[in-house]
């Protein structure tokens, strides 16, 4: 099986979006799975354009092991409200699966700050940067499509196989 993660913030440009559900239909078409937390915005453009193949995780769906893997990555976790701690801990899925030892091949979002790594995670990263600090510390590629320069090279990827 092939995972990618699809994340990224409620308040994405719609031209990101458009672009983000492109992307999603095309990585369909390559037969892989979407990893996503159901949120507005990017999380449900991607889902639009994965269709059926997608796991999608919730904030219902947190373990106490994905939730105690998320507060491993965020600054201030223990002062959140339960809630968004568990919000924090479904990232953990979205990056690793359902067993936590599945990573996905590659992460895609969306972020205001076009964050790419647990070292450059500021406020502006916003949510999604659980999923993207569990990505870099687990060496998986991310791209930030807030970047100028990772939308070019997955405009690439897609051009080149199209």
């Amino acid at each position: 099986m092939k995972y990618y993660t699809g994340v990224g913030a409620r308040d994405t440009p719609d031209d990101i979006l458009k672009l983000i559900k492109s992307i999603a239909i095309f990585l369909k078409s390559l037969n892989f799975i979407l990893r996503s937390g159901g949120a507005k915005g990017a999380d449900s453009c991607f889902e639009s354009g994965a269709g059926d193949q997608k796991e999608i995780f919730y904030a219902k769906d947190a373990t106490q092991e994905s939730i105690n893997l998320a507060a491993r990555y965020h600054p201030v976790f223990n002062k959140l409200p339960e809630y968004v701690q568990k919000l924090h801990g479904r990232n953990s899925f979205q990056v690793l699966g359902r067993d936590l030892k599945t990573p996905s091949n590659f992460l895609i979002c969306w972020t205001k700050d076009g964050c790419k790594n647990h070292k450059t995670r500021s406020s502006k990263t916003g949510g999604t940067g659980t999923a993207i600090s569990i990505a870099s510390e687990n060496n998986i590629s991310i791209y930030n499509l807030a970047n100028q320069k990772d939308r070019e090279t997955i405009n690439l990827v897609i051009d080149s196989m199209s």
